[in-house]
């Protein structure tokens, strides 16, 4: 019998480290003209943005649903895994709600099964750092209980900072009105993102072109972060990753964070934000119990 960590690709989790840890990554659904895609499997962010900046097609996210979350966990079962799912917030998505009602699905076909769904209330790279600490925490020996209450530290004490270029996707998704997204686009107004403990994204403040939402975004990350020659600091971006070098640059010479866990933001929030995001996420806290297996 395994322990076993897994995610959704909401999580933006790079490649690199899916392969090195052979991480079980549940795709988030996308429609695109009435086709269903799944995020990561079917469909990748180059793909999608190109999609997206041609402005011809219907594009729409939906959460996983509780059958596919049923055909996903059952494997687990069958072989009597137990398993650790850090999951996609409940403040954006159904996604927490659709998986514990598999749960209890999965838990009358197996009542051994042992499953910890745990709501990171945190977004894209935001969890995906969260699953990236706990997967090095099981190499490095830490047993699966301090795991399970790492995850709900991290979780709990993740910041994240987001900008985008362009207002249009925001209104698109309902997020904003068509109305704030014109005056906006005029005055080159660029919101700073944050997510709330409720796990929602909000706009906390706004200011003018991108290089001063970039300055902005890394001044918060000084105001918040938490001994950042201990953390490894999530950075993420959409189509065109020269938006990070100026970030991870300011991080490693004037914060000198211990790394820095860089990816691409996939269809789920992508399709939200367009493909000019860039997002930063650290943590506000931290407690040695955890980091002496990071």
């Amino acid at each position: 019998m395994a322990f076993c960590i897994i995610t959704d690709s909401a999580s933006d989790i790079p490649q690199s480290v899916i392969k090195e840890y052979g991480l079980h990554v549940i795709p988030t659904p996308v429609t695109i003209d009435e086709k269903d895609y799944f995020d990561g499997e079917t469909i990748f962010p180059d793909d999608f943005y190109r999609i997206q900046k041609e402005n011809k097609s219907e594009i729409k996210t939906y959460h996983i649903s509780q059958y596919m979350f049923q055909e996903h966990f059952r494997p687990f079962a069958q072989r009597g895994d137990e398993v650790l799912y850090i999951c996609f917030s409940t403040g954006i998505a159904g996604t927490f709600q659709a998986a514990n009602l598999a749960k209890q699905e999965i838990l009358d076909e197996f009542p051994d099964f042992k499953l910890t769904i745990i709501d990171s209330k945190c977004a894209s790279i935001g969890f995906g750092l969260v699953v990236y600490k706990l997967l090095n925490m099981q190499k490095n020996g830490a047993p699966k209980e301090l795991i399970i209450e790492a995850a709900e530290f991290f979780c709990s004490h993740m910041e994240h900072v987001v900008t985008v270029n362009t207002l249009e996707y925001l209104a698109r998704g309902g997020r904003l009105s068509r109305s704030s997204a014109a005056v906006g686009t005029v005055l080159d107004i660029k919101p700073i993102i944050i997510v709330n403990d409720k796990g929602e994204l909000v706009s906390s403040e706004k200011v003018r072109g991108t290089k001063k939402a970039v300055k902005r975004c890394l001044e918060l990350v000084k105001e918040k972060c938490a001994q950042p020659q201990c953390q490894t600091v999530g950075v993420c971006y959409g189509a065109d990753d020269s938006i990070c070098e100026p970030v991870i640059e300011t991080l490693q010479n004037e914060l000198h964070v211990k790394g820095i866990l860089k990816t691409q933001v996939g269809c789920a929030i992508g399709a939200h934000t367009g493909p000019g995001i860039l997002g930063i996420v650290f943590e506000n806290a931290v407690d040695e119990r955890f980091e002496k297996f990071l």
